[in-house]
């Protein structure tokens, strides 16, 4: 081979290895050294229901997210503290249960230590290993017809959302007929409301959602009957695991 002939190869090499491999990019810059890191903002509820400014934020501070993972299932539902360590709800939302997980408003997840449930209403009492926000008070008496209610819970699992009625009236328990009388009212609720508490204006529970009927009229268990529950020692019993049972 000629020396030009040699000179046009290595050349013709070196273009196929140039035309092989992209221009290298320019080095980073210095890594910043004055991050903040970011958190997921908590949605807040768009109304305050019947509530004054103060009774709107001891409420969303006592509503509690629930859920449920089951053995075979998996389900969500609210509840409200009524002191430091202890909330109500439902005993349909704690039923069937392997693993309650509570959280609060703010975000933050609070452990569970025990559950138990009543007999004769659809009511539990589930305790706490960390302290909860804030217990609003129980009303003396049940709310007469016509009277404003506030309900404050988790619908499906979400948001903490705020929703306003009146009292219809009192009607015997469809699901229990040996409670007596519950309330009716036109609040609206949805699957996870369960438990929710259900508030008058000046904050205090006047009774728990535990269900509702096809035109969208809500069943409550009335303050009076929480009370009578609380009073008597032997009306909880407590609550077993799914996974032992």
């Amino acid at each position: 081979m000629t020396r030009a002939a040699s000179r046009a190869v290595v050349g013709a090499a070196a273009a196929l290895l140039l035309a092989g491999c992209g221009v290298l990019p320019a080095m980073p810059g210095p890594v910043p050294t004055d991050l903040v890191p970011s958190t997921a903002p908590v949605p807040t509820p768009t109304s305050s229901g019947n509530l004054s400014p103060d009774g709107f934020d001891a409420a969303q501070r006592m509503a509690v997210r629930i859920r449920n993972v089951g053995c075979n299932s998996l389900s969500t539902g609210s509840g409200f503290a009524i002191d430091e360590t202890t909330l109500i709800t439902n005993r349909h939302v704690v039923a069937d249960s392997a693993d309650l997980q509570l959280s609060t408003y703010d975000g933050r997840d609070v452990a569970v230590t025990a559950s138990s449930t009543a007999a004769l209403a659809d009511l539990a009492v589930v305790r706490t290993a960390d302290a909860l926000p804030s217990a609003p008070g129980l009303a003396d008496a049940d709310p007469n017809p016509g009277d404003e209610v506030t309900v404050v819970g988790y619908p499906q699992g979400g948001a903490l959302t705020v929703t306003e009625g009146q009292v219809i009236g009192a009607t015997t328990d469809p699901l229990n007929e040996n409670l007596g009388q519950v309330l009716v009212t036109n609040a609206e609720v949805e699957p996870g409301s369960s438990g929710s508490a259900v508030l008058d204006a000046e904050g205090r529970v006047v009774g728990v959602v535990y269900a509702k009927n096809s035109t969208g009229q809500s069943f409550v268990v009335p303050v009076s009957t929480l009370r009578q529950l609380l009073a008597d020692e032997t009306a909880f019993t407590a609550s077993t695991s799914c996974a032992t049972s």
